[in-house]
């Protein structure tokens, strides 16, 4: 489990087919082993082997690369990291699990005073689990939904957080991973099963 408090970038050195080659900081790298999870851009993935140097590589599969932007990542693309969750870690940011649940697209961003303000489109049958002042995973970074309308959401992002994640390098109509509010999918599940049983 994680937070969706990104402690450390890294950038992408290789892909091949299904297997990704990523860099990162000896800080970073010093915590994961063979078999060890961590969060790239949100999503929980499996180190294949220990860390050599400064890269790590994982395989994605293709349910993974599906619900993913995974396959618009490019060499030299920045991406997020997050350690997984200790037992007795602070929990600073929401449950994020590392399941992407699908994408959403960057329709705008907008300097507002110190801070930005991002728009995304989002498919309808993600949406409907989004809501104004909720919690959302935009590439692992836990946001607090400022807005959210049919099909479309926005985020604001402190200066922090715009300089230490890799939301600097996004493009208006880059994708990003959304992974939603799990209590939210939770609830809507739980609310089926009551009418079903009346």
């Amino acid at each position: 489990m994680f937070t969706g408090i990104i402690s450390h970038l890294g950038k992408v050195e290789d892909i091949k087919d299904s297997q990704f080659s990523f860099s990162a900081s000896v800080s970073f790298l010093k915590s994961l082993k063979k078999g060890s999870s961590v969060a790239v851009n949100g999503v929980c993935l499996t180190l294949k082997n220990s860390p050599s140097g400064t890269k790590f590589n994982v395989d994605l599969m293709p349910e993974t690369i599906k619900r993913s932007a995974f396959s618009d990542l490019k060499k030299g693309d920045l991406v997020n990291l997050e350690l997984a969750m200790s037992a007795n870690s602070r929990f600073e940011g929401h449950i994020v699990q590392g399941h992407a649940d699908g994408t959403a697209r960057l329709s705008s961003i907008k300097k507002q005073g110190n801070s930005r303000i991002l728009a995304f489109k989002i498919p309808r049958t993600l949406a409907k689990y989004i809501a104004a002042k909720g919690s959302v995973a935009v590439n692992g970074i836990s946001l607090t939904v400022i807005d959210a309308k049919s099909g479309t959401f926005t985020v604001g992002i402190i200066p922090y957080t715009w300089e230490h994640t890799m939301l600097k390098q996004l493009r208006v109509g880059d994708k990003v991973n959304i992974e939603v509010d799990i209590l939210a999918k939770y609830l809507e599940k739980l609310t089926k099963n009551v009418k079903k049983t009346h």
